[in-house]
């Protein structure tokens, strides 16, 4: 039987190829995007896939999203991240990284449960290393980041008895645009040899959604080598 995922952040870096692996192997996918205009880019780049149009920085908009019955999975791949000292982020900085980082996945989760629990079906939330440790300058990132964790782990025993499994991981630095961003702010240069590959984090998301309905993959931390 074919499986339907619904995936965010499919536009670029680990969720890009998340939503090609599972394309390319029969699966259905659904990509939320920002805007009509993204959904037209984002069907031209992956053949084959259905878009669902809402703005993760507008949390209330993933409201009226028409969802299939069931989902065998919600794979939240979507994220920011602006860094800075305490001292000098604004107000701005802080509620868009936690609307997006935060905020959205739970209310996007909210919205798809029932579907979830039609299929019995995985929610993984792609966190980050900053989601397990903050660091200076990452503060308001790694805030929404713990409390993506958070959100997980209450979810995850609440949904238990319905069949509903959940999966945070964490990836640490990874070889995608959001990377590529970060050194910039961090004004050191960029080598994408250095970090994981995108494909090694789709991967093990792949092996999170093959799971057999036996076991359960609370958390998965990923490092560089």
């Amino acid at each position: 039987m074919t499986k339907i995922h619904l995936l965010t952040g499919a536009g670029s870096g680990i969720g890009a190829v998340l939503a090609q692996r599972l394309l390319e192997r029969g699966d259905d996918v659904i990509a939320l995007a920002r805007s009509e205009e993204r959904a037209q880019e984002l069907a031209a780049d992956l053949p084959g896939v259905t878009t669902v149009v809402a703005d993760l920085a507008f949390p209330e908009s993933v409201e009226s999203l028409s969802l299939p019955h069931a989902l065998d999975s919600v794979v939240h791949a979507a994220g920011v991240v602006d860094l800075g000292p305490v001292a000098e982020l604004d107000v701005e900085s802080w509620t868009t990284q936690l609307r997006v980082n935060l905020v959205a996945p739970a209310a996007l989760t909210r919205v798809a449960l029932s579907a979830l629990r039609a299929a019995r079906g995985t929610v993984v939330f792609v966190n980050s290393g900053a989601g397990l440790a903050a660091h200076p300058q990452w503060a308001a990132y790694a805030a929404s980041k713990h409390g993506l964790r958070a959100l997980a782990d209450a979810l995850r025993g609440e949904e238990a008895e319905c069949g509903v499994r959940v999966t945070s991981v964490y990836p640490g630095r990874t070889a995608t645009p959001m990377q590529e961003q970060v050194h910039a702010q961090e004004g050191k240069d960029y080598d994408p040899g250095a970090w994981i590959r995108p494909e090694t984090v789709a991967e093990a998301i792949l092996g999170v959604l093959d799971l057999g309905p036996d076991a359960t993959v609370p958390d998965l931390t990923i490092r560089p080598r």
